[in-house]
């Protein structure tokens, strides 16, 4: 029966009535297996059954890389099993160990339960551990070991000097086969790789982070081998990554005179082997500073200032206070820091104080000014379009205390902002920002947005003015036809009807309209209810533009004919005809030209004929005359 009180079920020979007595994987130690090595597991259990006769026996899958992997087991007793002898290997020298799915199955289709996810794991060696100290930083439940001889990555017996015992050796220096778990375990040529920074000041302080291979795998192996030339470098343990990276506090160096050194790592002693020297030197140099750009701001703080000098990127840290406060650092070269300065305490003129490290930079003739905040009195005109983008004239005073200005207006969901530009302490130009995203729609008596108010610096006041300032709906234009093309020759003007084309704000201030036919401005006329655009000498298909503000339209395509009295069809008609009326005049001019040819050879045939008459008929009166002389003697 289907119940939910275990207590209505009564126990069975052969069955269990709880998970804890149900066959199942128990934790133990860790399974590490070598890829490539022959070799069985050995797994904790509880309450395995024994085969019965006819049942198949025990067995240990693996699930490697997507491949499955069956190897046969023997059963000890209920609560220990062993996947036999085998090897077992993944794909990819890349990957240092991989962690594989376990199961144990009985009788083919009975998978032991493993509540604990048991995994094993392969690992190869030499995968990702190309130096001595790579390799012995490894798990040391790994047995890998770094072979001397063959310089690589290897388990014990795969090295050719290290013996046949499956104990780590403890090796004299330089000998066969180390692991780590050798306490006295070091590794031979040492290597800097990368330094940085590669100059610092001499008064010190400098954090000099040291990158390469073998340096040391604890950090008393070097903790008393760092240098600079002669002067020390004292190693900082927690930022110690083992055999990899050094991070040490450089000492004093004023009183050396050297400007290039080599850094030195020595490995517990400097002897050759165990000393490595940096490739690049380091530099001790003098930083200095000459001015700072601009030399003003608010006393509200916000400025972006750029300080100037020279070797200003040397050293790990960097300072920056102007008067008492810090300078919020942004990022700096050789050449400049660039910061933003901090609140003022009062107007007038603040000390600029930079810290290199432990070089303290001091210049008397370098002052920032700190001004009184800027102040908005106007904003001319009072209104925009929702698409914004128009000339508004903003005064003010103290303005020219500000680098970048910027606008801004909220309406809605929607906020922009647009820069300004600053003319002088009382007046600066901007282009009135965009609200046309908001979701909320405009009146065409003009609506107020939420916020108007100017970015400049850190002078909070500014962000909200109390401006009376209107936004007007977008003008609106029809297309030009529904097809979008419209057919026009001069000197028929162009006609763009819309409305909201002038917005009902007070004043004289009007839009200001830009229309292009393709590429080319048009002279324009504003009413009401349109814009008249007389275009320029051209022919062919245009796209129409118009631009107001931040508002850009396309009402369709204009296609100008040339200025002629015939029509594009009576053009291609008449010039068809004209080409027709010459193809037949030259036919007629040939046939003629062939029937004066033929005319021409009839007269000179019967010219001949009678010519060869005439001699025929002299010849027969000649020999007739002759004949009758003849006679008459």
């Amino acid at each position: 029966m289907c119940t939910q009180d275990a207590s209505d079920c009564s126990f069975q020979e052969g069955r269990v009535n709880t998970s804890q007595e149900c066959p199942q994987i128990l934790p133990s130690t860790q399974i590490y297996i070598p890829a490539g090595v022959m070799r069985p597991i050995t797994l904790l259990a509880q309450n395995l059954p024994q085969p019965q006769s006819g049942q198949r026996n025990y067995e240990c899958i693996f699930h490697i890389q997507g491949s499955v992997h069956s190897v046969p087991a023997l059963r000890f007793n209920s609560s220990s099993i062993q996947c036999q002898k085998t090897t077992y290997d993944y794909e990819g020298s890349d990957i240092s160990d991989l962690p594989v799915d376990l199961s144990v199955v009985w009788n083919g289709n009975f998978v032991i339960d493993n509540p604990f996810n048991i995994q094993a794991h392969l690992y190869k060696c030499r995968a990702l551990r190309d130096s001595c100290g790579m390799c012995l930083k490894a798990d040391p439940r790994f047995e890998c070991g770094w072979c001397i001889q063959d310089k690589k990555c290897s388990l014990r017996q795969e090295c050719t000097s290290g013996g046949n015992s499956h104990q780590p050796l403890q090796l004299a220096e330089g000998a066969g086969w180390m692991h780590a778990t050798s306490g006295n375990s070091r590794c031979t040529h040492p290597k800097i790789t990368k330094l940085f920074p590669e100059t610092g000041p001499r008064q010190g302080g400098t954090r000099l982070t040291i990158l390469g291979e073998n340096l040391g795998l604890q950090f008393r192996d070097i903790q008393m081998g760092v240098r600079v030339g002669k002067v020390p470098c004292v190693p900082i343990e927690d930022e110690y990554v083992s055999a990899e990276r050094i991070v040490c506090l450089l000492n004093d160096a004023t009183s050396y005179r050297v400007q290039e050194a080599q850094v030195e790592v020595c490995v517990r002693d400097c002897v050759n082997d165990y000393r490595a020297l940096s490739p690049r030197p380091f530099t001790f140099v003098t930083p200095f500073f000459t001015r700072i750009q601009p030399s003003q701001g608010p006393v509200s703080g916000g400025t972006r200032v750029t300080i100037e000098g020279s070797y200003l990127n040397a050293g790990s840290y960097v300072a920056v206070s102007i008067g008492p406060q810090s300078c919020h650092f942004k990022r700096r070269n050789a050449r400049e820091i660039v910061c933003v300065s901090p609140a003022g305490l009062a107007a007038g003129g603040a000390s600029v104080l930079v810290d290199i490290d432990d070089a303290e930079l001091r210049n008397p003739e370098v002052k920032f000014n700190y001004t009184e905040d800027p102040t908005i009195l106007r904003i001319e005109p009072d209104w925009s379009i929702a698409s914004g983008g128009t000339l508004l004239t903003v005064s003010g005073t103290n303005l020219a205390t500000i680098r970048e200005p910027k606008i801004r207006a909220k309406y809605g969901q929607a906020e922009s902002f647009h820069n300004c530009t600053v003319f002088n302490n009382s007046v600066m130009v901007c282009l009135a920002p965009s609200v046309a995203d908001s979701e909320l729609g405009f009146s065409e008596t003009g609506t107020g947005p939420d916020e108007i108010g100017f970015y400049m610096d850190n002078v909070d006041a500014l962000v909200v003015v109390n401006e009376t300032f209107n936004y007007y709906p977008d003008p609106v234009f029809e297309p030009l036809s529904p097809s979008g093309i419209l057919e026009l020759k001069p000197p028929s003007p162009l006609i763009l009807k819309g409305r909201n084309l002038i917005p009902a704000a007070p004043g004289n201030n009007r839009l200001n309209y830009t229309v292009l036919i393709g590429e080319t401005p048009c002279v324009l006329t504003l009413s009401e209810s349109q814009l008249l655009c007389e275009w320029p000498n051209l022919t062919g298909q245009h796209k129409v533009t118009i631009r107001a503000g931040g508002f850009e339209y396309s009402p369709g395509t204009l296609q100008i004919y040339s200025d002629s009295l015939l029509t594009l069809p009576a053009i291609i008609g008449i010039g068809g005809g004209g080409g027709l009326l010459l193809l037949v005049i030259i036919a007629v001019l040939i046939a003629y030209k062939r029937k004066s040819r033929d005319a021409d050879r009839t007269l000179k045939r019967l010219q001949l004929q009678m010519d060869n008459l005439e001699s025929r008929v002299a010849l027969e009166c000649k020999e007739a005359f002759a004949e009758l002389q003849t006679d008459i003697h």
